[in-house]
């Protein structure tokens, strides 16, 4: 299983004020994860990665060799990836990613593949798209607001 973890400093302020508010965190947990899973579904809409930059097409031998009875769509050969997409809240993390292991391959790239993203706008650095950032901040923001 791969593990990758966000440390980004954007959130800390409204982390640490909300930890402060509220003792179980899993609710607001539980919507950042929703959110996201949201956000990441909607990237198999619109083909493109976090940042907005659309997925590069297929190349020539994967149209020669793909399956009739597939989608016909990147990354939805048979809908398993998009399918594996799914959240973990608990009172202190949420886990945002895919049951299937090959996604990694379309974060990252491979040397004879593109990256595709799906989740990061850098993912060796763990940043979240500037957008995906905002949404995070915006739950945070109304929770706290709730709170």
């Amino acid at each position: 299983m791969l593990t990758i973890e966000v440390d980004d400093r954007a959130f800390s302020a409204y982390w640490a004020q909300l930890q402060a508010r509220v003792g179980d965190l899993s609710p607001v947990l539980a919507a950042i994860g929703q959110e996201m899973e949201n956000r990441i579904s909607g990237r198999f809409e619109t083909e493109s990665d976090p940042s907005g930059a659309s997925w590069a097409p297929w190349a020539p031998a994967t149209l020669e060799s793909y399956p009739k009875d597939g989608n016909r769509r990147l990354l939805d050969r048979y809908g398993d990836l998009m399918g594996s997409l799914n959240w973990h809240a608990d009172s202190s993390s949420v886990t945002v990613g895919f049951g299937q292991p090959y996604a990694a391959y379309h974060e990252w790239g491979t040397k004879r593949m593109p990256r595709r993203g799906l989740m990061f706008q850098n993912p060796d650095a763990g940043t979240l798209a500037p957008a995906d950032e905002r949404a995070v901040i915006d739950v945070l923001t109304e929770w706290l607001d709730l709170a």
